[in-house]
């Protein structure tokens, strides 16, 4: 059965489209992923789909009687509280015990935060009676539980379904389809996320061959057309500015600039980081979220912060920022530490501010620095012109990463980053922070991401327990799952009463690995070495960047340049090559089911 026919379809907003002539059939049972760089229109062709939002040009038909359910962007609530919001059934009661919302079920809608509205939103979306479900980034403000069962409950889901994520396993799992949106164009990929990334390079290696084929064949059409007799003279000269014309060509240029490069000195840290000792919180009297909590960041930390919704995950990312005190216990900040925290709210942004002047100030042309930062974030020079009013929701979210970013930190707190920011975005900043200098911490709900950033996670239950889990998400995954198979099934690290003691059960034993290389603490001990000899010519690296930045800027530095070249040309080999040998022993303690804690 037909859901939704487009025909045609296009829209736009000052400057440029956001897609144009896009066709598109959406049948029962079909599972449809948009993707695309914020800012293309996603959202858009969501409520256009929906009804919502009429096209500029072309024809929109939805089946009849067919009943659509969205989730926007920006949700609005039909109800004065949330169990009304959500629908009201005992259904739709359960769910949003599911989402983390059952104990504000009689709470007024006006006094939700945004990440609870969106929630309440998700709820009445999948439980109000529909043929069509119309997602816009489902998986934002939920926990890692949460999004396992949000999966579980769509894959059984029978009407049609299109998704708005940046969640790529979400997109691997559910999607039979990607439509990717680029720069007004629109082109549809037959599979999942991986079919999506194949088809897009596939595009650009055709779009590379074409390009080649048509300068070869334009060079030799100009040759002929300047070669031979004077007879051949009188061949018009719009043949000849034609075919030079052909040579000038370049391929259309890739939608953003390239990946993310800014590590423009990072200051370097010492020692100290910061240390939690003993710290505790709770909120005017109410439980405590936690207590007992020590902790002392690395200066090459990458930490994750996972838990339950209400945990006291942000809670405690902002004792270690510094900008909340803690009930109990102290905090201690290292002398060379400068923080910064990019948080799910962002800061505020002036709608009539263009976006060089937030970057920059009022006052001052951007340096090079400057316009090189921004270009990186893939504001170009018009983009930098606009007003931030202009900016879709996730351009305004990558502003102010870029904001966060132009401080020049050298440790970073990253409060659920990957809210509303496209896949893209999220891919350049997995490679930016794979090779930044500071130390990391990030509260995140995205499997992917914590799978690429951090190297441990610290786990928060819910009922008061802080512990830190060596071997990142993976590892931890693999505890819960052997907790599940002792226990026969159910949810591991439930929430206990707030304050109460939280007992972890061991995980199964693991089957002996069969004979071993080498043995277990050999194989941590050469991994350690490995970590600090990387880290030491990670330091060594930008110290001579450091000094090529400055012998550039000496006119009578030529030699010291070209030496300093040489030397950090075979530094760059040599840590290539430990970074190799890191990665094979990282392998073989992966096969052998070992947590190395560097």
């Amino acid at each position: 059965m037909i859901l939704v026919d487009a025909q045609a379809v296009s829209c736009s907003r000052p400057g440029r489209a956001l897609f144009d002539d896009l066709s598109l059939t959406i049948s029962t049972g079909d599972r449809l992923g948009i993707v695309g760089i914020n800012g293309t229109g996603k959202s858009t062709l969501l409520r256009v789909l929906a009804g919502r939002t009429p096209p500029e040009s072309g024809v929109v038909r939805q089946g009849r009687n067919v009943r659509v359910a969205l989730l926007d962007q920006v949700p609005e609530l039909l109800g004065d509280t949330v169990g009304a919001a959500a629908g009201g059934s005992w259904e739709s009661a359960e769910v949003l015990e599911r989402l983390g919302m059952g104990g504000l079920a009689d709470r007024r809608v006006d006094q939700l935060s945004g990440g609870q509205a969106k929630r309440t939103a998700l709820a009445a979306a999948l439980t109000h009676d529909s043929d069509l479900m119309l997602l816009d980034e489902p998986t934002n403000h939920l926990d890692i539980d949460a999004i396992a069962w949000l999966e579980d409950r769509l894959s059984g889901y029978r009407g049609g379904l299109v998704l708005v994520t940046h969640d790529r396993h979400l997109l691997d799992r559910l999607t039979t389809r990607i439509l990717e949106l680029d720069r007004g164009a629109s082109y549809v990929h037959e599979g999942g996320y991986s079919s999506y990334l194949e088809g897009r390079a596939e595009r650009a290696v055709r779009a590379a061959e074409a390009d080649e084929r048509r300068r070869n064949i334009a060079r030799r059409e100009l040759a002929w057309l300047r070669r031979g007799a004077p007879a051949r003279t009188s061949k018009p000269k719009a043949h000849l500015d034609r075919a030079a014309a052909a040579v000038a060509v370049r391929p259309e240029a890739a939608a953003r600039a390239g990946d993310l490069n800014l590590h423009f000195g990072t200051p370097r840290l010492g020692d100290v980081v910061v240390e939690l000792h003993g710290v505790g919180h709770r909120f005017e009297g109410g439980p405590w979220l936690f207590r007992d909590t020590e902790m002392a960041l690395d200066p090459r930390e990458r930490l994750g912060i996972v838990g339950p919704n209400g945990a006291g995950k942000s809670t405690l990312l902002d004792i270690i920022a510094g900008s909340l005190s803690p009930t109990e216990g102290s905090r201690i900040e290292g002398t060379t530490a400068q923080i910064a925290v990019f948080d799910q709210r962002g800061r505020d942004l002036d709608p009539n501010q263009r976006v060089r002047d937030a970057v920059v100030g009022e006052h001052r042309s951007p340096d090079w620095q400057d316009a090189a930062l921004m270009e990186a974030f893939w504001f170009d020079t018009d983009a930098q012109w606009a007003e931030i009013g202009t900016l879709s929701g996730g351009e305004r979210r990558r502003l102010q990463l870029l904001l966060t970013l132009a401080a020049r930190p050298n440790v970073l707190l990253l409060d659920e980053p990957t809210n509303d920011l496209d896949l893209d975005t999220l891919r350049s900043l997995e490679e930016f922070l794979a090779e930044w200098p500071g130390a990391l911490v990030v509260v995140s709900h995205d499997r992917a991401f914590l799978e690429r950033t951090v190297a441990d996670v610290v786990v928060m239950d819910g009922g008061g327990s802080v512990a830190r889990r060596p071997g990142g998400l993976a590892s931890w995954e693999r505890e819960r799952r052997a907790m599940r198979t002792r226990r026969g099934g159910g949810i591991v690290l439930e929430a206990q009463g707030a304050g109460e003691t939280t007992s972890v059960q061991k995980p199964a034993p693991r089957e002996p690995a069969t004979a071993p290389a080498m043995s277990p603490s050999t194989l941590r001990h050469r991994m350690r070495a490995a970590t600090r000899e990387m880290r030491e010519l990670h330091d060594r690296r930008s110290e001579l960047e450091a000094e090529l930045a400055s012998a550039a800027s000496d006119p009578g530095g030529h030699e010291r340049l070209a030496a300093l070249g040489s030397d950090l040309a075979a530094l760059s080999d040599e840590l290539a090559t430990v970074e190799e040998r890191w990665l094979t022993l990282a392998a073989e303690a992966e096969q052998r089911g070992l947590a190395v804690d560097e």
